[in-house]
């Protein structure tokens, strides 16, 4: 008779964190019920988990197994994987020439009317091939797995035309198959009007509901869409075509909505049943109210408005009390967010937002997990789970936030195997 093994078993962690609870994503006061077993362990089998619970437990309960190999976590926390569910991860080219004119106080809408920001970015990655673009970006999701990231959602959008855009979704891809971490495809063909059909947004709306879609659907591309739904960019109006086309032809939908102005993206979101509505800057206690009905998920990014130098930041306090679930992401891009760090975000996300440790960390793993559809694999350790963990060199979870700018991260498990350890990739 074949005796039962667990793979891995973590011990003597001083902080085991697991997100357990019900299903679903967290709201209200559910985002800071976030409690830290002491003298913990994780138990993986078949790159799932176990167990996860006291050590003391853990063991009594694998009486009898073997178990192939022991991790000790010297008493460091431990919590689940960080998931970033909100990125721009494959473009060309880089954007610091925009930092002077920041500096001397030219908005970001001025910037992309002057054809610099998305479009700067847009000339980049046409220009450059599926290599070039495959390299810079694993470099990146290099970085993000470093600091702790396990599962990242990939946007495309910076190529603006049906070809463009399938090679942004072709590199994704293949990184998701050639990375350990897990990549979450989103088509964003709607980033912006390319410059050759400036004035004539009605018909770059048509070539995406008509062309880019449906292409991208054939081909299994991606899993969701998404639109910037903002003043000089797309309209409401817009973005509610474009978005309700994607639904019929069976994507999840996301928006970028109310960045700058209230443009009623929220109310959009809600009105559509999107599975999130990102950024939220400006956007209205009734566009809350409209995603609070519809469970839509806020995503916020502390490092956007962080970078833009603005006064205003999302209103995550007011989200969280009206029982709206909100998730943190980088929003890495070359702009506006050029930052792959989400303990930097952290940091932020307490300063900025006003959110507490727990509410962050709640926002960056569960709740995360959730506004990319992978609530259900990933956001926290419970048994048949992906084991996707992270151990730091913090005695604490407020350590996080409160000492920033270094990576704390120690050792990142992937579905049971170690692909960073001492801080360095495997």
């Amino acid at each position: 008779m074949v005796q039962p093994q667990i793979d891995l078993l973590v011990y003597n962690i001083g902080c085991l964190i697991t997100m357990q609870g019900n299903p679903g994503p967290r709201k209200g006061k559910e985002m800071s019920e976030v409690s830290c077993i002491e003298q913990g362990a994780v138990a993986i089998k078949d790159g799932k988990v176990f167990l996860a619970g006291r050590e003391k437990d853990v063991r009594l309960q694998l009486a009898g197994m073997l178990i192939k190999e022991e991790l000790d976590a010297e008493n460091r926390l431990v919590t689940p994987g960080l998931i970033d569910p909100h990125t721009h991860l494959v473009h060309g080219g880089s954007r610091e020439n925009e930092l002077a004119l920041k500096l001397k106080g030219v908005s970001y809408l001025e910037i992309l009317a002057q054809g610099g920001g998305i479009l700067s970015t847009v000339k980049a990655t046409r220009q450059a091939t599926e290599e070039e673009l495959y390299q810079k970006a694993r470099k990146s999701l290099d970085t993000m797995l470093l600091y702790g990231a396990t599962t990242v959602e990939a946007k495309s959008g910076y190529g603006l035309t049906l070809d463009d855009e399938l090679k942004q979704l072709r590199v994704a891809r293949r990184l998701d198959e050639t990375h350990p971490v897990d990549l979450v495809s989103t088509f964003m063909g709607a980033h912006a009007v390319p410059l050759e059909y400036k004035g004539r947004s009605s018909e770059f709306v048509q070539l995406v509901i008509e062309q880019m879609l449906p292409k991208v659907k054939e081909a299994g591309l991606a899993e969701f869409c998404d639109v910037f739904c903002e003043h000089g960019v797309f309209t409401v109006e817009e973005s509610r075509r474009i978005l309700s086309a994607a639904k019929e032809m069976g994507f999840g939908m996301k928006i970028h909505a109310d960045e700058i102005e209230p443009m009623g993206g929220a109310e959009l979101a809600g009105e559509l049943g999107c599975i999130s509505a990102e950024h939220l800057l400006a956007a209205s206690d009734e566009g809350f109210e409209a995603m609070k009905k519809s469970g839509v998920i806020a995503v916020c990014l502390p490092a956007t408005s962080f970078n833009l130098r603005l006064n205003t930041h999302a209103r995550a306090r007011k989200m969280i009390e009206m029982g709206v679930p909100v998730a943190l992401s980088t929003d890495y891009n070359p702009g506006s967010s050029p930052t792959e760090s989400l303990q930097l975000v952290m940091t932020l996300g307490c300063l900025n937002l006003g959110m507490t440790p727990e509410e962050v960390l709640t926002a960056m793993t569960i709740n995360a997990a959730y506004a990319i559809g992978r609530g259900e694999q990933a956001g926290s350790l419970e048994p048949r789970k992906n084991a996707d963990l992270v151990m730091y060199d913090a005695p604490n979870l407020a350590y996080l936030p409160y000492h920033f700018g270094i990576n704390h991260v120690h050792t990142v498990i992937k579905k049971g195997r170690v692909v960073v350890s001492e801080g360095r990739l495997v």
